[in-house]
């Protein structure tokens, strides 16, 4: 019985797919959050080059990937998809359990995907220098090494609980040459005056999204970059559904569930979006995202717009949101601890094209066990949410006595959270639920 399903370089997409070709109604349009009037190219030109301002308000249906991002694609993909056969007998289930590896890129996750293709545009229109936030650190090691790749320098926010939790992450950044601090810092008005209310603060997404758009509105040689949330971002990750497709085909399958974890939503759009288009011309499946309990944007949080920042000075978009100054508890899954959702993956979930779904961190590091038990990788904290879910599916499906098909994004390994790992068999680590440490 195969295992994994592999691509052929020359099998890389060749163009991202825009859902907002295919949506029925367009995204709301995003707010200057001064004016709370729409924002024009003019609005986002100091901190973004301008052809990812193009794509995030494209509606062209697929969007050329540029050859050089191509050929550094092409050190780790395709990636692969892999069948977890061990986990479905450990399970007795009848359903089918498929995951995409993501954990095969340099920087452990799929966040390079968009790095690689930010770090281009960005060099291409002259800039030297780009700031960005990072909650786990592997936005901010991915995009320290794409910098690296296209001769740029870099500058992380890294969100303080996880800078302290997980040294190593630093280590990376640093390797490849960027420059990494705590957030909230002294380096910025945004974090003076956060530690200023609270000396004592762990951080967020937000207030460290404040810093480095502060930092790169304030220099005309730096760029600010963002790895989530946004609709150019998620563009870029749909290279992963792409893939995915195709490796589903060579299966002879065709996914019934499909599930990622979701903070600002990359790696789930990433690997749902493609499918998605298929969903909207009549083909039926579910779509499920998964999100810490602690930090329930989609399943607690309002739609509404919001600011992406705690100071601000990012653009006010309609999102569900659990208020643009919430900081979240400090669980594992830094990497889901933002306060709000994608637009596009917000607007799905409203027209109800998504489900969602919430779990506390100790129930979803069990499931990470479990999965690593049997199927030998140890996942991300933040991946392990979507393997949780697929193992709650896979339990239905028994209990049904039907034959699913169940698709899941793996969007990273947990090799720099073992002091996490530690914690959970120990008996330390909390729900993480809002109520636990």
């Amino acid at each position: 019985m195969p295992r994994k399903f592999m691509l052929e370089e020359q099998e890389i997409p060749t163009h991202y797919y825009n859902i907002a070709a295919d949506l029925a109604t367009p995204l709301d349009p995003p707010l200057h959050p001064g004016t709370k009037q729409p924002i024009g190219p003019q609005d986002l030109a100091p901190i973004f080059p301008m052809e990812l301002i193009k794509q995030e308000v494209s509606s062209e249906r697929f969007i050329e990937i540029p050859d050089a991002v191509r050929n550094a694609y092409a050190t780790f993909r395709p990636s692969p998809l892999i069948r977890a056969l061990d986990l479905e007998r450990a399970l007795g289930t009848p359903a089918q359990i498929y995951y995409k590896y993501e954990g095969v890129s340099p920087a452990g996750s799929h966040k390079l995907n968009t790095a690689l293709a930010q770090a281009y545009y960005n060099k291409q229109a002259g800039i030297k220098r780009i700031a960005t936030e990072t909650g786990a650190g592997q936005w901010g090691s991915a995009l320290s090494l794409a910098c690296k790749m296209f001769g740029l320098q870099c500058k992380v926010y890294m969100v303080k609980v996880s800078y302290e939790q997980k040294p190593y992450r630093r280590s990376m950044i640093h390797t490849w040459g960027a420059e990494v601090v705590a957030s909230p810092s002294t380096d910025t008005k945004s974090g003076r005056d956060a530690l200023a209310k609270n000396p004592n603060s762990t951080g967020s997404l937000g207030l460290a999204i404040s810093e480095a758009v502060e930092d790169a509105a304030g220099r005309e040689d730096t760029n600010y970059s963002l790895g989530s949330v946004l609709n150019h971002v998620l563009l870029h990750q749909t290279v992963i559904g792409l893939e995915a497709k195709k490796q589903m085909e060579k299966a002879g399958v065709y996914p019934d569930i499909i599930i990622g974890c979701v903070g600002g939503g990359s790696n789930f759009g990433g690997i749902v979006l493609p499918f998605i288009k298929d969903k909207l011309a009549g083909k039926k499946f579910r779509a499920i995202a998964v999100e810490p309990a602690s930090c329930p944007s989609l399943t607690k949080g309002e739609y509404r717009y919001d600011l992406g920042d705690v100071a601000g000075m990012a653009p006010m978009v309609k999102m569900y949101t659990l208020g643009h100054d919430f900081i979240p508890p400090s669980i594992h899954a830094g990497g889901l601890r933002y306060h709000g959702m994608s637009p596009i993956i917000s607007k799905l979930y409203h027209e109800k094209l998504i489900e969602a779904q919430a779990y506390d961190q100790m129930e979803v590091f069990e499931a990470g066990v479990l999965f690593a038990q049997t199927e030998g990788i140890i996942p991300a904290p933040e991946s392990s949410h979507a393997i949780k879910s697929a193992i709650e599916e896979a339990k239905k499906a028994k209990l049904e006595g039907t034959k699913k098909i169940i698709l899941f994004n793996l969007s990273g390994h947990g090799h720099f959270d073992m002091s996490a790992y530690d914690a959970y068999f120990a008996g330390k680590l909390g729900q993480g639920n809002g109520n636990g440490k």
